[in-house]
């Protein structure tokens, strides 16, 4: 799911543990750009949140009333 929702860059063709984390932070926020930094906590929280959202929601799962 987590490929079909972020489309990987151009020379981007290892599936590492490295490149699915840039892919949750991308779901973030984050812009993945050269110059910046790694991705922080709040970043991934707001990826995996995001990406959690959309499994339920895909799933058809809800919780609550």
């Amino acid at each position: 799911m987590l490929d079909r929702l972020v489309n990987d860059k151009p020379k981007a063709r290892q599936k590492t543990l490295s490149h699915y984390l840039i892919k949750i932070a991308r779901l973030g926020g984050y812009l993945a750009r050269a110059s910046d930094p790694p991705p922080g906590n709040t970043v991934m929280w707001r990826g995996l949140s995001r990406l959690t959202d959309i499994a339920l929601g895909a799933t058809g799962e809800f919780v609550g009333n």
